[in-house]
């Protein structure tokens, strides 16, 4: 492991075996193990992870660590969710994942979602209150799950009841890792 900010420090990574955007991914396993962080990738089976980019044209493969069935919630600091439109409504289908993101919530330690990742916000019902952004197409869904805002920025957190990173697009990865950052020391 690098020594770095983040050195002690574990992340969570949840996604399904087929359609998680592919930066949304990388950019982030890879930017927080380089600051220190120990990540876990844990998808629905143990099979390689198909990437995709912009949803469509096939990226990289990518080994998991885990399954998410497997993972013990204790052993991580923060919890990431990437997007990608296959991945997100998949995995909020995945009674499993579903219960690692809200003992996340119940336990007050960090979210991160990207994207189409707060779709398994809306799902597990952990976004009453909250103030987050997303993908544009899901802020129907998000304020009807009762989130108090839905807001178009780059990065949004919302520490109330538990910490809660949110941004829009591979675009703004920039600006997300760095509130995940200072989320996951924060925790």
């Amino acid at each position: 492991m690098t020594e770095g900010p983040l050195n002690g420090h574990r992340v969570l990574v949840l996604v399904t075996n087929y359609g998680v955007e592919q930066d949304e991914l990388l950019v982030p396993v890879e930017r927080l193990r380089e600051e220190g962080a120990e990540v876990t990738v844990a998808a629905s089976r143990p099979e390689p992870i198909q990437t995709l980019v912009s949803d469509k044209d096939p990226g990289r493969t990518v080994q998991p660590d885990t399954t998410v069935d497997a993972v013990d919630p204790g052993d991580h600091q923060l919890l990431l969710l990437p997007g990608g439109t296959l991945n997100a409504d998949q995995l909020r289908l995945d009674d499993s994942a579903m219960s690692l993101v809200k003992a996340f919530a119940s336990s007050g330690r960090p979210i991160a979602a990207i994207c189409h990742g707060p779709w398994a916000l809306v799902e597990a019902d952990v976004v009453r209150g909250k103030t987050l952004t997303s993908y544009p197409s899901l802020r129907t869904d998000i304020r009807n799950a009762g989130a108090a805002s839905w807001v178009d920025e780059p990065a949004v957190t919302d520490n109330e009841g538990y910490p809660l990173v949110t941004s829009r697009t591979p675009k703004d990865l920039d600006d997300f890792l760095g509130a995940v950052g200072r989320a996951l020391v924060g925790s």
